[in-house]
């Protein structure tokens, strides 16, 4: 059988790998120097902009549903695959797809890219004082962009692991690459080990899945798992053996989620992400909670929600579990942080708590199950959505201190207001954000969407806990805004930040003053059915 490939619809990851190709290759032959350097930046930029407006133009198809590597109507009729999966249209024929451009999709893919511009603008400031191989540096952070843009749209087992491998393996690199240091190597290290324990935890709990469905493809998963759909033939006494045997789906689905727990840096599985964030080079520390934190919750919430939805009174109570450990653990360490670094770590834990308590609630009886931004999943999505623009742009404010203090402590922010107003009413404006205080709406709408959400679905503890730890949070980073207004003696003139480092922060702070005025952008793209 040959598969028809719809270039189209996987243009955004092509031109990114192309992308990386191209500046491997100019690496390899343009001569060192600074006019090089700046070159592979605007190059990989250039090719992010171009994934972006392939985004943008499959938005522009009126809301239709793009795929491809399909199996046939016939093979998967054969297989038992006919019926919601058959839906999907591409260049190869309706039936189970793989790869499917849909609202989904296009949002977090969206989500990636303008995270990207800002991680590719950090990384132009990083890259300038030398000691990093450029090449390397652009063609890794292109890497881990094609996955996160795969992954989204990955609809079956198979491109699921591999887009989630690639967005994890070339971070390890990226984390490393600032050679002869200590706390770099230590944290590649710690990074590595955990994510490849992760891995191997997920590909067992995926193994059990498939030795279950006898299938891949996740709609299939879901039709077999929820009885809607009868196995293959072939596997018939494996599912009958399942069904004498719940634990095994039981054990199948809680490895599969402990697997994405290390990837979006949930409790138990959250001790690495201080000291990666902390040793890592900041623009990868910034990629590493946002875009790989947006890349695993995408497909957690594949997995849950389209293969796993049948075993949501399995899941559910792990996840909301889960969910308020994360946060509170995450305000309760950040409370007694000094590393500004270490600090945004910890928020980002409990970032993930928030964003993971409704999907706790996106399977409740009366839920939509169709559409995969309805409801609850819809909030945690709008909720991602916003705390990134929140994020990055706390990120990229660092990055300009850390230029002129070596410790990045707390007590280095002190009195910045005065010393660079830009950079201190910039970074006062984000933490006020994350804290979700005016005039900061946008964390508060976030809050809010997640809350109602919550509560609409039964879960009143968890939006009790939510509302505890937005408490907590309030602390820490009221703490710090503070810092930034404290008037200190007068200092030496700082030394002048890179250029692209203000507009990295400019892009981030835009956004998030454009999701306090109008949060409905958000709320309205990422809630509405598909």
């Amino acid at each position: 059988m040959i598969q028809q490939i719809h270039y189209f619809v996987i243009a955004p990851p092509l031109v990114l790998a192309l992308a990386a190709g191209l500046v491997l290759l100019l690496d390899a032959f343009l001569p060192a120097g600074r006019r090089t350097m700046a070159g592979l930046g605007l190059v990989s930029l250039a090719g992010v902009f171009i994934a972006l407006g392939f985004v943008v133009a499959q938005a522009a198809q009126g809301g239709r549903t793009l795929a491809t590597f399909c199996v046939p109507d016939a093979l998967a009729r054969a297989t038992g695959g006919s019926g919601p999966a058959g839906s999907q249209e591409g260049a190869g024929g309706t039936g189970l797809c793989s790869f499917v451009a849909d609202r989904f999709t296009l949002i977090f893919a969206g989500l990636v890219l303008v995270a990207a511009v800002v991680v590719v603008l950090m990384s132009m400031t990083e890259l300038a004082g030398g000691g990093i191989p450029v090449g390397e540096w652009y063609f890794l952070l292109l890497c881990t962009l094609v996955g996160a843009v795969t992954l989204p749209a990955s609809r079956d087992l198979i491109m699921l692991v591999v887009a989630l491998e690639l967005v994890s393996l070339p971070v390890f690199a990226l984390t490393a690459l600032k050679r002869y240091d200590g706390r770099s190597s230590e944290a590649a290290i710690k990074l590595f080990l955990v994510s490849v324990v992760s891995t191997a935890i997920m590909l067992f709990g995926v193994s059990l899945l498939y030795g279950v469905a006898g299938s891949v493809h996740l709609s299939r998963i879901g039709a077999v798992l929820s009885g809607a759909s009868p196995p293959p033939a072939t596997f018939a006494p494996t599912l009958e053996a399942a069904h004498g045997l719940p634990a095994v789906v039981t054990v199948g689905v809680v490895l599969v989620a402990a697997g994405f727990g290390f990837k979006i840096a949930a409790v138990p599985f959250h001790a690495w992400a201080p000291d990666v964030y902390q040793g890592a080079p900041i623009p990868v520390a910034a990629l590493l909670s946002v875009i790989s934190k947006a890349a695993g919750f995408a497909g957690l919430i594949l997995l849950l929600v389209t293969a796993l939805a049948g075993q949501a009174a399995t899941w559910a109570p792990i996840i909301a579990i889960l969910a308020a450990l994360t946060m509170t653990a995450g305000n309760l360490l950040a409370m007694r942080q000094r590393s500004a670094v270490r600090l945004l770590a910890w928020s980002s834990v409990a970032q993930s708590g928030y964003i993971l308590a409704p999907i706790a609630v996106a399977s409740r009886p009366g839920a939509s199950g169709d559409a995969l931004l309805s409801g609850a999943v819809g909030a945690s999505v709008a909720y991602l959505v916003i705390y990134a623009a929140m994020n990055l742009g706390a990120f990229a404010v660092v990055m300009t201190v850390s230029r002129t203090a070596t410790r990045n402590e707390l007590d280095d922010y002190q009195g910045l207001a005065f010393r660079s107003p830009m950079a201190g009413l910039a970074l006062a404006f984000c933490l006020i954000c994350l804290a979700g205080l005016p005039p900061g709406l946008a964390g508060l709408f976030a809050k809010i969407v997640v809350f109602r959400e919550l509560v609409d679905g039964g879960s009143g503890w968890l939006a009790v806990v939510m509302a505890v730890n937005t408490v907590i949070g309030l602390y820490y980073y009221v703490v710090w805004a503070g810092r930034i207004f404290t008037p200190t003696p007068p200092v030496t003139a700082a030394r002048r930040p890179f250029p692209a480092t203000w507009v990295a922060a400019g892009l981030a702070v835009a956004l998030a003053v454009v999701f306090s005025v109008a949060p409905q952008l958000v709320l309205d793209l990422a809630t509405a059915p598909g």
